[in-house]
Formats: structure tokens, C-alpha cells, sequence
């Protein structure tokens, strides 16, 4: 996937979040994973911005690390939504997918800047 496409799919799943968390109930509970979202999902649009911009490809690949991490810390918080029944499981499945997709990308994403170093 090339860097355009990637950064209009970390776009799209900022949006999507942003869909999910607006209709997450108005409980405190609810109130603390939506913040939690908002602030992982929207870290992996930021840091996959910030690693197109990298200065190295060891820089690429640590923050393609963090846009890792924020994705795999959403994927939890959909669960434990979907495990608190929060929201209707098929409210949240296609956000989880995607996920789970843009995991897969960013780890092939790493492997190949990794093998580029060796």
C-alpha cells in the first residue's frame, strides 16, 4: 500500500472511531473508553504521518512501532467494549476489522524496513 492510500486509511479509521464513540452510551464507564479511543486511534493517523516523515529507516520502523501498539490498544478497548456489551456487537465489528487490517499492513510495513537495514 502506498503512503497516500495509508494515510486516507489511517484517516478513515479516525472517522470511524470518532462514529463509535458517539454512539457509545453516556455511562462513566462508556465516558472513559471513549476518551481512551479518541486518543489511541487518533494517535495512529498522527505517528503514521510522523513516520512518513522519518529520518531513517530505524526511525521509520519505531514509530511504524507506535502506530502498532495505538492500533493492538484499540483493538482491546473494542473488545472490552464488546465484552461489557456497550454497544451492539455488529456496531463495532466492521471498526474491529479494519483494525485488525491496518495491524497486518503496518507489521508487513516494519518487516520490510527491517530487512531493508540488514
Amino acid at each position: 500500500m502506498n503512503k497516500e492510500a495509508m494515510k486516507k486509511r489511517t484517516n478513515q479509521f479516525g472517522l470511524q472511531a470518532i462514529r463509535l464513540c458517539e454512539a457509545l452510551p453516556d455511562t462513566p464507564v462508556a465516558r472513559v473508553i471513549r476518551h481512551q479511543i479518541l486518543r489511541c486511534v487518533t494517535s495512529v493517523g498522527v505517528n503514521y504521518r510522523a513516520a512518513c516523515h522519518a529520518k531513517s529507516q530505524a526511525d521509520f520502523i519505531s514509530k511504524m512501532g507506535t502506530v502498532e501498539e495505538e492500533t493492538d490498544e484499540s483493538m482491546y478497548l473494542m473488545e472490552l467494549i464488546m465484552d461489557a456489551v456497550l454497544l451492539k456487537e455488529e456496531l463495532i465489528t466492521d471498526f474491529y476489522q479494519g483494525a485488525d487490517d491496518l495491524i497486518s499492513t503496518v507489521v508487513s510495513s516494519i518487516q520490510t524496513a527491517k530487512r531493508r537495514i540488514e
